[in-house]
């Protein structure tokens, strides 16, 4: 009987990615929008950063955030999708075990990532909004790179961990995910072994890693908020609200998501809305940070009108 049970647990070498395999008639037409979701993701981040790097008028706190933002979303966005459009291309869904934990590692340090990131982004926000007359003080170069490397940091260490754990886990079947990606939620619902403990720990760093950085964006732009009703002119509040609107937008969007996916009660409804809040925080969302964030804004204009000309 035991070694009829080992059999059955290390059986399984592979995984079934289902993706949207209920969806065959729409295949084409997710190909094609996937593949321009993630070529405008990569054009609009890549050029962002070279813009950041190469123009010295971009040397400041705010676009040095956001050529770390951009540079993040590259790498996020290169985990999952080209693995997506290949299934996609030749119908070929299966990935073995560990095939699936090399991208679930980097999913999982680029989200932790940018969550404390943006969080970052929110208190330089805060600095410039509610205490200019200190913001050069408080936004020194140090202090700007202490807070992306701690993001990077902080990412790596919520991959490590989560990993490791994952690493411990035996498979046995049935061997499909219900996703077009090796999601933890789904892959423990294929755990041989009893999973309570390592759902409890993955709970617990879902939250330590989303909670914090997503409370201290709150309690940023509440203050950022209070400060701005207190500027006399209209014109002056209207202009303050529209540089952080699109910030709170993102985060309230990035964060959610994965709070929903991560913390709250796994009900049927949040698990057949999984997918469509993974391809919100994971792959829409660095697809539209270069837009709301930079390429909307004049000064990037007018250095993109310049490369232009110069080219």
């Amino acid at each position: 009987m035991a070694n009829t049970e080992g059999r059955n647990q290390t059986s399984i070498t592979e995984f079934v990615l289902l993706g949207f395999r209920d969806l065959p008639e729409l295949l084409a037409l997710l190909f094609l929008l996937f593949l321009v979701i993630y070529v405008v993701t990569l054009a609009g981040n890549i050029l962002i950063v070279a813009l950041v790097v190469a123009d010295r008028h971009f040397h400041t706190p705010m676009y040095f955030f956001l050529g770390n933002l951009s540079c993040l979303e590259t790498c996020y966005t290169s985990t999952l999708l080209p693995r997506v459009l290949a299934s996609f291309l030749t119908g070929d869904n299966t990935i073995s075990v560990s095939g699936c934990m090399t991208p679930f590692y980097f999913v999982s340090f680029f989200a932790a990532a940018e969550c404390y990131l943006l969080a970052a982004m929110s208190y330089h926000r805060y600095s410039a909004i509610c205490k200019p007359l200190h913001y050069a003080a408080l936004m020194n170069t140090r202090f700007c790179l202490s807070l992306a490397a701690g993001s990077w940091i902080n990412g790596f260490l919520a991959g490590i961990i989560v990993i490791v754990l994952m690493l411990q886990l035996t498979f046995c079947g049935p061997n499909k995910i219900d996703h077009f990606c090796c999601e933890s939620t789904e892959m423990l619902n294929l755990c041989c072994n009893g999973t309570n403990q390592i759902e409890l720990v993955i709970t617990i760093l879902a939250a330590i890693f989303t909670l914090p950085p997503f409370v201290l964006t709150m309690m940023s732009y509440v203050c950022i908020i209070f400060t701005i009703l207190r500027i006399p002119s209209t014109a002056g509040r209207q202009k303050a609200f529209s540089t952080c609107s699109s910030h709170l937008i993102v985060v309230a969007i990035f964060c959610g998501t994965l709070i929903t996916v991560y913390l709250l009660p796994k009900t049927n409804t949040l698990r057949d809305l999984n997918k469509v809040f993974f391809i919100c925080y994971a792959i829409l969302t660095p697809m539209a940070n270069p837009f709301i964030y930079s390429l909307i804004n004049h000064e990037v204009k007018e250095a993109l009108k310049k490369l232009s000309v110069s080219v």
